[in-house]
């Protein structure tokens, strides 16, 4: 049975045998690419095709390409993008734009699913690590723009994955570094931050937010069975659920214990984007095999990865230069 991980502890832009012996013994669901593992188009295709020679099933490649200061791939190979609050500005269409030729960058590459859009809401006190991400300062525009954004990567080939479920935007420190604490009520909660993930629980993919909701539980919403049972109950959503990077200091414990709480309060996936080769030997071990039902979760998500549909490139890239949605 496939692992209930996505594993991104690849060192650099070509995958190594040990690499590979490591990965065909893991057997993650998927993978997640990083800046170090981003050269030339010609080796980033080889590498691609290899993880998933590797396991020997068209498995998943991941990526975060948002634009702004979370994208991966970057010029002078591929475009650097405005960031998605920027790109807002620009309109619907803009936005639309924007997630169609990166998806169609993406796809090019072998990756098909992206670590967006974000659907957090923008506020004054939100961190600057998170605020230029969101797609905007409330709740029915954050959920419009989002949906214009998925329509547009699914268009392309490229499976969505939202973020960060329930809603991260009250978080005013970063997530990297330590334990957001919200102590917001619930029911204000359930109007604002966790609506536009409500009114896109249609969506296939979504990655958990490592912060904290008094209001729900003392433990992060990645690690918390009552805030998963929102996730699903409350927000209605039943798509694959992964964690945030189990990586980051928003968690406490050893790998082995991060891993086991996440799959234990019921995420489907667990997402290791930094780890050294024990550091995932131990995620791995302590994840185990995905449950069957997060496994039809991720056959449902997989049956949309379809081709892209065509796409006059040049004539799409010089509309949003003239909507003022790429650098001169």
């Amino acid at each position: 049975m496939t692992g209930a991980t996505i594993l991104g502890g690849i060192a650099g832009p070509d995958l190594t045998a040990a690499e590979r012996d490591f990965f065909r013994a893991a057997d993650p669901w998927g993978f997640i690419l990083f800046g170090r593992n981003i050269d030339t188009p010609d080796r980033l295709r080889r590498l691609t095709a290899e993880l998933r020679e590797a396991v020997g099933r068209d498995a998943p490649v991941l990526i975060d390409q948002e634009g702004g200061r979370v994208q991966r791939m970057r010029a002078p190979h591929w475009t650097d993008w405005p960031a998605p609050l920027d790109q807002a500005a620009n309109g619907e269409r803009a936005i639309w734009l924007h997630h169609h030729l990166m998806a169609l960058e993406l796809r090019a590459m072998g990756i098909d699913a992206d670590c967006a859009p974000v659907l957090d809401i923008a506020r004054d006190d939100t961190h600057p690590f998170l605020r230029n991400r969101c797609l905007g300062s409330d709740a029915a525009t954050v959920a419009r723009l989002g949906r214009i954004a998925a329509d547009a990567l699914l268009a392309a080939g490229v499976l969505p994955v939202v973020k960060h479920m329930p809603g991260h935007g009250r978080a005013r420190v970063d997530s990297h570094k330590d334990l957001p604490l919200v102590e917001a009520p619930l029911v204000e909660l359930l109007a604002t931050d966790f609506a536009p993930f409500a009114a896109l629980a249609d969506l296939p993919m979504a990655m958990t937010a490592h912060i904290r909701f008094a209001a729900i539980d003392d433990a992060p919403a990645t690690a918390s069975r009552p805030v998963i049972d929102l996730i699903r109950n409350r927000i209605g959503f039943d798509g694959l659920l992964m964690s945030d990077d189990i990586g980051m200091q928003a968690l406490s414990g050893g790998m082995a214990e991060r891993a086991g709480a996440i799959i234990a309060a019921g995420c489907d996936l667990v997402l290791s984007c930094n780890e050294t080769r024990p550091e995932m030997e131990e995620i791995v071990a302590a994840a185990g095999a995905m449950t069957p039902r997060a496994a039809a979760r991720a056959a449902s998500a997989l049956a949309l990865r379809r081709a892209p549909q065509p796409a006059e490139v040049a004539e799409l890239r010089a509309e949003l230069g003239r909507l003022g949605g790429l650098a001169a």
